[in-house]
């Protein structure tokens, strides 16, 4: 096996050279998520993807070990932001401060001057620190006191939250929620994985012996070659159906946004790279459906009273919306019917 060759930031990478660092990447991650890959692969997914991830479950579940694993696989700039209610807008994005040497203002970088900003528990902090990350996360620059300041590439957060109906909380607002490529929930891990993290975690944190196994350039590389995976014009056209459907659906009050249509479109080409494909399949949009749209729609009233999750109506849509008629089948699709080869491979 020849080593690898990253020598070229920011480049296209082989598929064997892709596959090789993004393996690398999930292995160490799951040296302390047990239990969880197609968590920790969709986790990278949004990484390759240039977005950001919201982790939504219990407390203890592992949302936070999830966070810092990524953080530390990764050899770049990481910093963690502990949401409270006391927590300033200033103390993320920065504030000017008065040098009394040089008279004059200079800047001092807040926590999300880095590639990967960890907010854990980001509903505990007031509405108006949670907006000052509304900038930083679509437009990757920070503007104080009427200077712009471009943040590093790559750059991703990460946050996590507890349930809204948790005491000391406050929901993320629809602007904030959808700025957020993906919402993920960790899950209870079942009892072989639990078993297994008694073991490993009893005497040590596996946390403190994680090794970076890549690093920015690499991030980059791989970013680009995520870039380059094909979606066929019947793919993208499924996309925007999809989204249009929660739009149009009679227990939606508020339906997905213009970005998250491209926000789907770009995490399935992420996914599908991860499979080694370098082409995307309707079946990968129909996989991210869920973590993808769910958080950015608002249901109506009576849904809420019948009790019905954004998950579950954005599943919905997704069961009983036709898939394109033309379709390269996946060799993990075991449904009978025979389809065109339309989203043929282009090589590498």
């Amino acid at each position: 096996m020849t080593t690898p060759t990253w020598d070229e930031p920011g480049g296209p990478m082989t598929g064997e050279e892709f596959r090789s660092a993004t393996t690398a990447i999930m292995a160490n991650i799951e040296q302390v998520i047990e239990g969880k890959a197609a968590t920790v692969r969709l986790a990278l997914a949004v990484l390759l993807a240039e977005g950001h991830l919201l982790i939504e479950d219990v407390p203890g579940v592992g949302k936070t070990k999830l966070a810092k694993a990524l953080a530390r696989s990764i050899d770049c700039s990481v910093r963690r932001i502990q949401f409270t209610p006391d927590l300033l807008p200033s103390d993320v994005t920065g504030v000017s401060v008065y040098n009394q040497e040089t008279r004059d203002f200079e800047f001092k970088p807040g926590a999300v001057f880095a590639n990967l900003v960890v907010g854990d528990e980001i509903n505990r902090a007031s509405p108006k620190t949670q907006s000052a990350l509304l900038e930083c996360m679509e437009e990757r620059q920070v503007t104080v006191d009427g200077t712009t300041y471009e943040l590093q590439s790559p750059f991703m957060v990460i946050a996590t939250q507890n349930p809204i109906e948790m005491e000391g909380t406050y929901p993320l607002p629809e602007a904030q929620r959808d700025r957020f490529t993906a919402r993920i929930a960790m899950g209870y891990p079942d009892p072989r994985a639990e078993l297994a993290m008694l073991s490993g975690h009893g005497a040590h944190d596996p946390l403190n012996d994680l090794r970076p196994v890549a690093d920015a350039a690499l991030v980059r590389r791989l970013i680009a070659t995520a870039r380059d995976v094909h979606a066929a014009d019947a793919v993208q056209q499924y996309a925007i159906a999809l989204v249009t459907a929660t739009r149009e659906a009679p227990e939606i009050r508020l339906g997905a946004s213009p970005r998250s249509t491209l926000q789907l479109v770009r995490t399935a080409k992420a996914v599908a790279a991860l499979e080694g494909r370098d082409y995307v399949l309707p079946d990968d949009l129909q996989a991210l459906a869920v973590p993808v749209l769910a958080h950015r729609i608002i249901p109506t009233a009576d849904a809420q009273l019948n009790r019905r999750t954004t998950d579950a109506i954005v599943a919905e849509i997704v069961h009983r919306l036709p898939l394109p008629h033309e379709r390269n089948r996946s060799p993990y699709d075991t449904r009978p019917g025979t389809g065109g080869a339309q989203y043929e491979s282009r090589g590498r």
